[in-house]
């Protein structure tokens, strides 16, 4: 009888086409669905998009709307750079990515932000939102609302790490938006996003998507995310002299795949792109605190105490009749037209025409010197009285002093810096060095008082010195 003997090599094909049916096909199709969008960070143009619209799990993309919020809430005064966070047990107890805080540690927020930013640490982002807000529920219900505001329209967030939760989802579309939002919104806090290392403090951290933007020509950020779920996302952005792209993927299989599928991306952008383009900025949303409503006070004027709420005429002197008061409001140009003086010399003449009723009180006025022939001037008349008062159109009489230095050049180097560093409240204004007994001030003016009073604490939260300028 003859046995029928089976070769090892058939053996091998039996099993691994055993595990390709139960383990490799069924991971397949568990795997994340994909999606891509492209589009010009300048104008908001869309150049490519799949999927995109797509409800997914944005992972540690989720990040940007965090670190959004905690720019927003520095601007805004609610906290600053160097305000110590207590570290909550619910913040410890994040799995990684995680930079490794205890429960009760003290950090600054600046530590806690780059840790989120460059090592997408999930325990610095819980302590994030649980330093704005209180919470993390909390901080959610705020990170909707802001979401809301920027067009965002199917995100949904409900911690802000980013880690797997029911209805936690976004699109490609949303978190292209929302990348482009951080981009435009707070450029002063964006080049977080390109560090390839960064102190957190405890520690020195790496940046999770440092082979990127080592690879690829003119990129510099922005978010990476990762969670089985999600697979492997990126909203990345990257500028070629005047051209900008924002480019984002959701469902990459691994880290070199979705690298170069969002360089594939990155092409094809810059090329459908036109080489030059206005730069239409994206509107910022309208700050809305914690409880949903605008802060008190938002949108209104600050007053100062104890300004002028009536101007009185003076007293008619005694025995004149009552003449009409020239008011003679602040004038903002260095140029005064000749045709204003002849008006002015004629109602002049008009408001002092009036009959003396008495002698008790006679206006004596002299007759100037003569004049050379050769000059033709207004017939001379009696001077007006004039009562002076500052105008209060616009209110810019205020601004703001960041300093006094041994020389103007450090004045004025001072000021660029500090202007380009604080465009968003410093456009527009007047940068200008007063010598002083005591060395050059550099101050900006030309700013109302409530603009005056935001760029000081901003300033401030970055550790720069400033102090507001009243009218003089």
């Amino acid at each position: 009888m003859k046995v029928r003997h089976i070769s090892p090599a058939r053996n091998g094909l039996f099993l691994f086409a055993a595990i390709w049916m139960l383990v490799v096909l069924p991971l397949s199709a568990m795997a994340a669905p994909y999606a891509a969008f492209v589009m010009d960070a300048r104008t908001g143009e869309v150049l490519h998009a799949r999927n995109a619209d797509t409800r997914l799990h944005p992972a540690s993309l989720t990040k940007m709307m965090t670190l959004y919020i905690a720019f927003q809430a520095i601007e805004r005064g609610e906290i600053s750079l160097d305000t110590k966070v207590t570290i909550s047990k619910n913040a410890a107890a994040e799995p990684p990515s995680k930079l490794g805080l205890k429960p009760g540690q003290r950090i600054a927020l600046r530590y806690l932000i780059r840790a989120a930013a460059v090592k997408s640490a999930n325990d610095a982002a819980t302590a994030i939102g649980e330093a704005i807000s209180g919470s993390e529920a909390r901080f959610a219900r705020r990170m909707n609302r802001t979401a809301k505001q920027l067009g965002m329209t199917r995100t949904t967030f409900k911690n802000a790490h980013g880690l797997t939760q029911s209805g936690h989802l976004s699109t490609a579309r949303d978190m292209s938006t929302m990348g482009r939002h951080v981009l435009y919104d707070f450029p002063q806090y964006y080049n977080l996003f390109s560090r390839k290392t960064a102190d957190a403090g405890v520690r020195t951290v790496t940046h999770t998507n440092r082979r990127f933007l080592s690879s690829y020509r003119g990129a510099d950020g922005i978010k990476t995310g990762y969670t089985r779920a999600a697979g492997f996302n990126l909203v990345s952005s990257a500028q070629r002299g005047n051209e900008r792209i924002i480019a984002t993927v959701f469902g990459g299989k691994s880290t070199a795949s979705r690298n170069a599928k969002i360089a594939e991306l990155m092409d094809l952008g810059f090329r459908r792109a036109p080489s030059n383009a206005p730069v239409r900025k994206p509107a910022a949303p309208a700050y809305i605190a914690d409880n949903g409503q605008k802060p008190k006070g938002a949108g209104k004027t600050i007053r100062v105490s104890g300004s002028v709420k009536k101007s009185l005429r003076p007293k008619s002197r005694p025995g004149a009749a009552e003449a009409p008061v020239l008011l003679a409001a602040a004038v903002t140009t260095t140029e005064i037209l000749p045709d204003d003086i002849q008006n002015a010399l004629q109602i002049a003449q008009q408001s002092v025409a009036a009959p003396k009723s008495a002698p008790a009180a006679k206006i004596v006025t002299t007759r100037p010197n003569a004049r050379p022939a050769n000059l033709v001037l207004a017939r001379a008349v009696p001077e007006p009285e004039v009562v002076t008062r500052l105008s209060t159109s616009g209110g810019r009489h205020w601004g703001i002093n960041v300093g006094r230095y041994t020389s103007r050049y450090k004045a004025e180097k001072v000021l660029l810096k500090t202007a380009l560093a604080e465009m968003s409240t410093l456009d527009g204004t007047l940068r200008k060095v007063v010598r002083r007994p005591q060395g050059f001030d550099a101050n900006f003016l030309g700013m109302s008082r409530e603009k005056a009073d935001l760029a000081c604490r901003r300033l401030k939260s970055r550790n720069t010195t400033c102090f507001m300028v009243g009218p003089s």
